[in-house]
Formats: structure tokens, C-alpha cells, sequence
């Protein structure tokens, strides 16, 4: 059994990068804790868990045992769900008093990623605030964990003052914090045994690549300042060669040495589990009984002959929009898929096919430059600055606003002016401007708003015109900005995702989250994939046959999809 299984406090919460592996590690954790002896309550609160499949029976928000695995509990909390019935607790009341334009925009404002994660905390306060919630239950598992942003939120005592009740601006990214205040001394209580590391263990999974990497210290940092500071990394997915032979296994096994030797300071200073690469489909109780026992994962498996055909290359695309005259092209999906190297080398393909083209990204983590090397290629590249534009965006509000605000009430808004929404609010107007430019070149942009965002600001101007009756105000590159991103002649949104379970199925909720603001996509591009390719490595000789569900699933949206093979290389010049 692995070092942070022995002897573990009360509380494990396991935090990380999508697709990083928390849901099989949190779920193996309670089967050998289970096992052990203890009683022990498994709980997800992930948007995109795939919980029910790891275990291989239907849950819901009421703990149900696990058929197998004496003593362990299982309950799945869609905080989706959750953040539907917050949002008509804080919205109904004012049905039929405020004008619809004003609900619709109260509506959207709680349709967010922060709404989302103040409902899952919710769900993490009942079990870890109210011990008479689990009393019985030697350790509850959480997968996934609240961020730092969430709980400096709560831990201001303005969130809690007669401000919110009082004041217009009472409203944050989670919407109108009065409905908070009834829950105040559950938050306390549930902050207070995050920080006591003799009731609290986080651990903290990540791949051996770079993006996870980078996310899981950034991650550790923000919950090590609000002193959650008993913390565990866990490496999952380190490939250990099978066949020394495999050109893809011994690119793959240098990637992930690499990484590891390079990862953030922080990190290598905590205690650390490394745990291999599995071939197998982590599923079912058998399997994740053995995930701590690699020697059980090593057999091999007979090569499949696979009749599916797959999707076509990515030179098919290229093809086709270099057929267009020019607007606007956007790579969207979660972190670590390659939108990057994906939006540098269609801007590079357009522009070898005569085309002009601005490539730019909103992404804070993007290398554009080093992936496009020494030389521009012959387009425009440029990038805006989240951090300059958020910057420039929280002292307008400050100054505004914030001008007439008492000390707790101002501190409660500089922290709402840190959360994820706020980013992506801020570089709006840059974006805008540079969409504008699809009229008469190639746009190429790495990452875009959400359509949350989009929405959002939708939502709050259709209340503004229904408020001023003016629109003197509202930049006419922003007034465009919505119906550009709605023609599907002149914005063609890609999806990228990685053939695996939780790239495809956030990248999927990204699709619901862009037709609610009208934008249907215009296709998905798989990338990374093993599935062109010939190895022998057992391990990803499994891997790869796994991939064909995945890659099936995106194909079944009734989009045009296309794959690009895993490269030993990434994209350079």
C-alpha cells in the first residue's frame, strides 16, 4: 500500500488537471482503505466524473455500498445539478418583480464555473462541517477539491456582513452572496478541518507532462496559502518500458523523464508517489483492487483487428478552409490537448497557401513562440496578455465601484476580481477587437471566452439596453462581436480533445456550454492519438486499442472529425 494510504487522516481530498487520473485514484484508495477494515464513504463531485463507469454501478447523491468491497460507500453529486436548484433559490424570488431582461442576466451570471464550484463545496461542507453527517465512517474520499479561489472567497468577513444584503453590488462570480450567509458557520467549520492536518490529507495527481505539472503546483500554492498544507504528489501514468524496441515507448518514456526534471520547485519538495502508465481500462472493482500492485497490469494482450475507419488527417481541414476568403478560426478545450501547437500549424499551413493571417491566443500558458521558433513565418502574431487586461479591468472597477466601499466590502471584491471569470471577462474587449479583424484576413485564435462568457456579457447588455435605452457606449467591435461568433460562414470553432475518457467528455460539455450561446462548432480534431500508428510496447498496445470507444464517441456527435497521430516531436517552426 502506498505511503499516503498509511495511516491517513480522517479527510482525503484529491485535486488536479482534467484527465490527470483523480476519480481511478481516488476510487482504488477507498477499495484498499475499504479493505483494510475501515468504513469508508466515497464522494465525487466532479462535472465531468465518470465515477459510476470506474465502478461499474449507477449512483447518486445518496451514499450507496459498493456491491464487493465490504464496509466502502459511493455517492456522485452532480454539481451541476446542484448549481441549478442555488441558482432558482437565488432567482426565484424575484420572478414577476424584476424585468425578465434583469432575471435573464441573474440567470447567467449563476451559469458559471464558480456557481458550479460553490454548489460542489456545498456538498463538501455537509460531510465535513456537520460530523453528524458521516458519523459512523472512519474516511470520506473527495474526488476533486475545492480551489483557492472558492475558499479565500468565503474565508472574507465581508461575505458574511449586512453589505451584501444592503449594497447593489452584493453580487460576485457566484452571484448574490446573501444566500451564502445561512450556510456560514458549515463553511467555518468545513475551512477549519481543511487546515488541520489531523483531520486532512490533499493529494495533489498529476501526469508527467508539463501542463498538469504546472497545474498541480499552482494548485498546491494557493491551498499551502490558506493553509492547507498536509500534502501528497502522486505521479500517475510514468511509462515503464516493456519492449525497448518501440520508437513511440521510448519518445514517450524520454517525455516523461523530462518533464519529471523539470517540474516546479514546490513540487519536488513534497512527499511523492510515482505510480506506471496502465494499459488496462481502469474499470471495475478486479482492476482497481490491483492498482497499487503494477505487477498484476503487466500481461499482455493479443493484437485487435480493428475495423472501424478512422477519421481523416488534419491536412483534409487544411485543405478546406484555405478554400475560404478569410474570418475567424478557434481551437477550444481543456488545458494540455495541444490547442497551441494545433492553432500554429493551421495558421502555418494557411499561410503557405498564400493566405494572410493574425495568429493570436488568450491562453496565460501558451508558448506561441517557441512553437513557432525563431521566424513569424510571414503573418501576424500576437498575444493578449490576461494578466495585463485583468489588471487593467479590476482597477477600472475599483476605482469605480470599489471607490465607495467600506474596507471588508472592498476586500470581498478584490477577490472576486480574481476569479476565473473575471479573466475571461477582461480580455473580452481585446478579443473583440481582434475578431473584428476576420473581415479581411485569417484570424487564428488559441483559446476563446466560454460560452458562459459570451452569455454573460450578452445577458448584462441586453439588461443595460434595457435599463439606458442606449447603446452609445458599447464598441461597435464588441455589438458585432456575438453575431461574427454565431455565422458559422465566418467562425469555424474547432474542439480538440485527446482520445481519452475525460479530455472527450469535458470537451463535450464545452459543445453544450457553446450551442447554449448559439455557436454550434465547426468540428473536433483528436489529437495525440496512438490509433494510426503501429507499436509494440504491451502497455500502449493496450492503450491504443482503448482509444477506438473514444474516438467513436467524438465521430457519433455527427461533426466533422479529424485525427493527428502522436508525435514524437511536438510541433516546432
Amino acid at each position: 500500500m502506498k505511503d499516503f494510504l498509511h495511516n491517513p487522516p480522517k479527510n482525503l481530498f484529491f485535486t488536479g488537471k482534467g484527465g490527470v487520473g483523480k476519480t481511478t485514484t481516488s476510487a482504488a484508495t477507498a477499495i484498499a482503505l475499504a479493505d483494510s477494515g475501515k468504513k469508508v464513504l466515497l464522494v465525487s463531485t466532479d462535472p465531468a466524473s465518470n465515477l459510476d463507469e470506474v465502478l461499474g454501478l449507477r449512483l447518486s447523491a445518496e451514499p450507496a455500498q459498493v456491491p464487493g468491497v465490504l464496509g466502502l460507500f459511493a455517492s456522485n453529486v452532480d454539481p451541476v445539478e446542484a448549481a441549478s436548484a442555488y441558482r432558482e433559490q437565488m432567482v426565484g424570488p424575484y420572478r414577476g418583480i424584476l424585468p425578465e431582461a434583469a432575471i435573464r442576466s441573474m440567470e447567467e451570471q449563476l451559469s458559471g464555473a464558480c456557481t458550479v464550484e460553490i454548489a460542489a463545496f456545498n456538498e463538501f461542507a455537509s460531510l465535513m462541517g456537520n460530523p453528524a453527517a458521516v458519523e459512523g465512517f472512519d474516511h470520506i474520499i473527495f474526488d476533486t477539491a475545492p480551489t483557492g479561489h472558492t475558499l479565500r472567497l468565503l474565508s472574507l468577513p465581508a461575505a458574511w456582513s449586512d453589505f451584501i444584503d444592503t449594497n447593489v453590488g452584493g453580487t460576485s462570480c457566484l452571484g448574490p452572496l446573501a444566500g451564502l450567509k445561512a450556510q456560514q458557520l458549515l463553511y467555518e467549520n468545513t475551512r477549519r478541518s481543511l487546515g488541520d492536518a489531523t483531520q486532512t490529507l490533499v493529494v495533489v495527481v498529476s501526469r508527467p507532462e508539463v501542463a498538469p505539472l504546472t497545474e498541480a503546483a499552482r494548485a498546491s500554492a494557493e491551498l499551502r496559502e490558506l493553509g492547507v498544507s498536509n500534502q501528497h504528489l502522486l505521479i500517475n501514468g510514468v511509462l515503464r518500458l516493456h519492449d525497448p524496441g518501440d520508437s513511440i515507448a521510448l519518445a514517450l518514456r524520454e517525455r516523461n523523464l523530462t518533464a519529471l526534471a523539470g517540474m516546479p520547485q514546490s513540487l519536488n519538495q513534497m512527499p511523492r508517489t510515482e505510480l506506471p502508465l496502465r494499459g488496462n481500462e481502469l474499470v471495475g472493482i478486479p482492476a482497481l483492487r490491483a492498482f497499487f500492485s503494477p505487477e498484476l497490469f503487466t500481461q499482455n494482450i493479443n493484437q485487435v483487428t480493428i475495423t472501424n475507419s478512422l477519421p481523416p488527417a488534419l491536412h483534409n481541414l487544411l485543405d478546406t478552409l484555405s478554400a475560404m476568403p478569410g474570418g475567424v478560426i478557434m481551437t477550444m478545450g481543456k488545458g494540455g490537448v495541444g490547442k497551441t501547437t494545433l492553432a500554429v500549424r493551421i495558421a502555418m499551413a494557411l499561410v503557405e497557401r498564400g493566405k494572410k493571417v493574425h495568429l493570436t491566443t488568450t491562453d496565460p500558458a501558451a508558448h506561441i513562440a517557441l512553437t513557432l521558433g525563431d521566424v513569424q513565418h510571414g503573418m501576424q502574431v500576437s498575444r493578449v496578455d490576461p494578466e495585463a487586461e485583468t489588471e487593467a479591468y479590476r482597477n477600472e472597477v475599483l476605482a469605480t465601484v470599489g471607490a465607495t466601499l467600506d474596507d471588508e466590502a472592498r476586500a470581498l471584491m478584490e477577490e472576486d476580481l480574481r476569479s476565473p471569470c473575471t479573466e475571461e471577462i477582461a480580455v473580452f474587449r481585446a478579443f473583440a477587437k481582434i475578431v473584428e479583424q476576420g473581415t479581411d484576413r485569417f484570424v487564428v485564435i488559441d483559446t476563446a471566452p466560454t460560452g458562459h462568457t459570451l452569455l454573460l456579457l450578452d445577458a448584462s447588455e441586453s439588461y443595460h439596453r434595457e435599463v439606458s435605452r442606449s447603446l452609445s457606449d458599447i464598441p461597435e467591435a464588441v455589438r458585432q462581436l456575438l453575431p461574427r461568433l454565431r455565422d458559422p460562414a465566418f467562425t469555424k470553432v474547432f474542439l480538440v480533445t485527446l482520445p481519452e475518457a475525460t479530455p472527450v467528455h469535458e470537451a463535450l460539455e464545452l459543445q453544450t456550454d457553446l450551442r447554449r450561446a448559439g455557436i454550434e462548432p465547426a468540428g473536433w480534431i483528436i489529437n495525440q492519438s496512438l490509433a494510426p500508428l503501429t507499436v509494440t510496447d504491451s502497455t500502449l498496445s493496450q492503450r491504443r486499442v482503448r482509444e477506438f470507444r473514444y474516438i467513436d464517441e467524438v465521430v457519433r456527435q455527427g461533426l466533422p472529425t479529424f485525427l493527428i497521430p502522436w508525435q514524437i516531436e511536438p510541433t516546432k517552426g
